[in-house]
């Protein structure tokens, strides 16, 4: 498990980016897969590059499948913390409550879109969310994944009007100084390999000292 930094890369770094398969196989070693070739530590689900918080890796090839598996079937729990910019549409909204989207990707932009209904080239997006807390400027979400699809969070939020601060591709004024944007995964829970029957869970903190999480971390008491 892996307290990921907004800008390092759970698989695919580009140039230059910190590469965290590679940073823990430095650190704890290599696997070896089925035909005996070196296995690097494999993240189990996607987190956005500029994204911080949970994310999982697998260091052996039967833990992947094991755990891959109960990912699929909706076996673990995710929970993020998002910072939203205070407009109309968030001071209308219910405190707490579930969006349900049909997501489709478009791959040469790298962008998901959240429509309303189901159709070509779509899947069926769930979240559940709370309203902690908000002030002049921002208000703080609490967001449970049902499904985990591509750009999920950011593509529904932005559908609904509600777009989480610094993220410029999904409808944020401005970017973040660092290039992430102030979504953190906060907690996971998942089934563990060696005792399918027990959960694992864990709990990151975000980026600190910073006083809007800060600030986000107060108003989830």
């Amino acid at each position: 498990m892996v307290n990921k930094r907004a800008g390092e890369a759970a698989e695919g770094a580009a140039p230059g980016m910190v590469s965290l398969p590679e940073v823990l196989g430095k650190t704890f070693g290599t696997g070896q897969n089925a035909g005996g070739n070196p296995f690097l530590p494999t993240a189990v689900h996607r987190i956005d590059v500029p994204v911080s918080g949970c994310i999982l890796f697998a260091r052996t090839p039967p833990a992947l499948t094991f755990l891959n598996t109960a990912f699929s079937r909706r076996q673990a729990v995710k929970t993020y913390w998002a910072v939203i910019e205070q407009n109309e549409k968030i001071r209308t909204i219910p405190e707490s409550g579930e969006l349900r989207h049909w997501i489709a990707v478009d791959g040469r932009r790298n962008k998901s879109f959240a429509f309303s209904g189901p159709g070509e080239n779509r899947k069926e997006a769930v979240l559940r969310y709370r309203v902690a807390g908000a002030g002049d400027r921002y208000c703080f979400m609490e967001i449970d994944l049902t499904t985990g699809r591509h750009h999920q969070i950011r593509a529904q939020l932005a559908a609904e009007g509600l777009f989480i601060k610094g993220d410029l591709k999904y409808g944020a004024r401005r970017s973040e100084r660092n290039g992430g944007i102030r979504l953190h995964a906060r907690f996971l829970s998942f089934p563990s390999p060696d005792r399918p029957d027990q959960y694992i869970s864990v709990t990151a903190e975000p980026p600190l000292p910073d006083r809007l999480w800060e600030a986000c971390m107060q108003s989830m008491v």
